[in-house]
């Protein structure tokens, strides 16, 4: 696993341990996913919703990060907790009709979001075909959320 350095936080720390390991017991449980990996898809389905409380751009998450989105609304008490301390109002869940690809660019917009949020982006979480969609944007070689 790599993971993007900019002294970010995580999820998991703003989440806290209780909700961390439910929501990864989830989706090692529900989608088969490996203890490793699924409190990666923990921890950044977090950092997403914290993000999106506050973004500037639409929020796409890619299909990993979303296991970890449903399993957070699941949670629906730790869910509502968040979302109000974050964004002050409930932020709804809108998945595509029909289902379908996600757009690449909105992908790559919400992973470079996180980054400017502060938080840590796990690259194999953000990855399609062999492109990484956390990495090449306009801030390359600088800190997020620097100009």
């Amino acid at each position: 696993m790599t993971e993007t350095a900019n002294d970010q936080r995580t999820g998991r720390a703003v989440a806290g341990e209780e909700l961390s390991e439910s929501l990864t017991h989830f989706v090692v449980v529900h989608n088969g996913q490996s203890p490793e990996r699924a409190e990666r898809i923990a921890d950044q389905a977090v950092a997403f919703v914290v993000t999106a409380a506050t973004a500037t751009v639409p929020m796409v998450p890619l299909d990993d990060v979303d296991l970890g989105l449903h399993a957070l609304i699941l949670h629906t008490k730790e869910y509502a907790e968040l979302r109000e301390r974050y964004a002050g109002r409930f932020l709804h869940h809108n998945p595509t009709p029909g289902g379908g690809a996600r757009n690449p660019e909105k992908v790559a917009a919400s992973a470079r979001a996180m980054k400017a949020a502060g938080f840590m982006v796990c690259d194999d979480l953000w990855t399609v075909n062999g492109t990484n969609l956390a990495q090449c944007d306009s801030n390359c070689g600088r800190p997020y959320g620097q100009a």
